[in-house]
C-alpha cells in the first residue's frame, strides 16, 4: 500500500490550443480535459491505472468536484472535510509542447485542520510501504509542515515498521524537508526526493554545495546533476530522483549514481508528467526492483505521461522501460 498526501489539491483544467498563446486575443481551443489533480492525488491516480494499492489523504468537502473527480477515477481517497472550495488550476498548451499553468494559491488551512489533516495520514498510513508528500501547501501552512509529518510518520511505530517516506515538492517546503536536522532522535529528512531540475539547485544549495549551478546546466549536463543530487544525498537524504525533462533523469544513492534516457517522443503535455515519474519509481520499488530499475520505470513513465493529453496519467502497460538506456555516473 502506498498513501499520498495532497494538501493543496486542485480541479485541474489543461486547454489544448491549435497555436502558439496570443496574448490579448480570442482563442478557441481544440480540447479540454479535466482532473482531480495535486502532486499526491496525481501519483495515486497513476497508481491506481497499473493496479497497485494506494490510498489519497486530502482536504475537501464532500462535494467538492476534486472528490467527485476522484470518485469517477476509482481512486480510494481519505478526505478531511473543511467547508472552503479546493482551488482550480488551468493549463494551457501548445502544439509544440510548450505549457503555460496559472495555479490558484488554494484554500487556508487552520492550525486545527493542519493537526487533523496530519491525524488522518497517520491513521491511514500504518502498514503502508510508502508514503508521499506532495505539492504545495495552502496558505496558513508553515514551510516546514512535510518536515514535521515526517517526524510525525517515523515515530509513530517504535518497531521499527515506519513506512517509507517521499517528498516532492518545491521551494520552501522542499528545502525545509532536508534542512532541519532531527527532534530527538528522529530524522525529519525523507528516504527519497523527486526534484526537477530548478528545485535540484534549490536544494544543493540548501545542502552547502559550493559550486551550485543552473537548472538548464543541470538539464544539460548530468554529471553535474549527480553532484548536486550527491550533496543532497550527503545532507542525510536516502536517494534523490532528478528528472530533467525531455533530457531523462538522474537517481544518486548512497550507493551510486545512474543516468537514464528514453528515446524521444511527440510530447502533448507534460503536466504531471514528474508525478507520473515517481508513480513508476515507487511501483518498481514496490515490486521489489533494484535502484536503477526503479529509475528506468521513472523514465518510461514520465516519458509516457507527457505523450498524453492534459493531466492523464499512464498505466504501466503503456510505458516502455525497455527503451530506457542507463548509464552510470560518478556522484563526486
Amino acid at each position: 500500500m502506498i498513501v499520498t498526501l495532497t494538501a493543496n489539491p486542485s480541479l485541474d483544467r489543461t486547454v489544448e490550443l491549435p497555436a502558439p498563446l496570443a496574448r490579448g486575443e480570442v482563442q478557441r481551443a481544440v480540447a479540454v480535459h479535466q482532473h482531480s489533480g495535486g502532486k499526491g492525488v496525481n501519483v495515486s491516480r497513476a497508481l491506481v491505472a497499473s493496479g497497485l494499492d494506494t490510498v489519497a489523504v486530502l482536504p475537501g468537502g464532500d462535494s467538492d468536484p476534486v472528490l467527485a473527480g476522484l470518485l469517477d477515477d476509482g481512486v480510494p481517497y481519505a478526505a478531511l472535510p473543511i467547508s472552503a472550495p479546493l482551488r482550480s488550476n488551468v493549463t494551457l498548451t501548445e502544439p509544440d509542447g510548450v505549457t503555460t499553468k496559472i495555479n490558484e494559491p488554494g484554500p487556508e488551512l487552520s492550525l486545527d485542520e493542519q493537526e487533523a489533516l496530519i491525524g488522518l495520514l497517520l491513521d491511514r498510513s500504518r502498514g503502508a510501504s510508502w508514503v508521499v508528500l506532495a505539492g504545495s501547501l495552502p496558505p496558513g501552512v508553515p514551510a516546514d509542515f512535510y518536515a514535521t509529518v515526517a517526524r510525525r510518520l517515523r515515530s509513530m511505530n517504535n518497531d521499527g515498521d515506519a513506512p517509507l517516506i517521499a517528498i516532492d515538492s518545491s521551494g520552501a517546503p522542499l528545502v525545509a524537508a532536508i534542512s532541519g536536522d532531527s527532534s530527538g532522535n528522529i530524522s525529519s529528512k525523507p528516504d527519497l526526493l523527486k526534484p526537477n531540475a530548478e528545485e535540484l539547485a534549490e536544494l544543493a544549495a540548501a545542502a552547502g554545495l559550493t559550486d551550485v549551478h543552473t537548472a538548464d546546466e543541470l538539464e544539460a549536463d548530468p554529471g553535474l546533476a549527480a553532484r548536486a543530487a550527491a550533496a543532497v544525498v550527503g545532507s542525510g537524504v536516502g536517494a534523490v530522483l532528478a528528472t530533467l525533462g525531455s533530457k531523462g533523469a538522474v537517481l544518486v544513492t548512497a550507493d551510486g549514481a545512474w543516468f537514464a534516457t528514453h528515446p524521444p517522443i511527440q510530447a502533448v503535455s507534460t503536466v504531471g508528467a514528474g508525478d507520473s515519474s515517481l508513480a513508476g519509481y515507487l511501483l518498481a520499488a514496490t515490486n521489489g526492483g533494484t535502484s536503477q530499475d526503479c529509475l528506468r520505470q521513472a523514465v518510461a513513465h514520465g516519458a509516457a505521461a507527457a505523450s498524453l493529453p492534459g493531466s492523464t496519467v499512464p498505466a504501466v502497460h503503456q510505458t516502455t522501460p525497455d527503451a530506457v538506456t542507463i548509464t552510470a555516473l560518478q556522484k563526486d
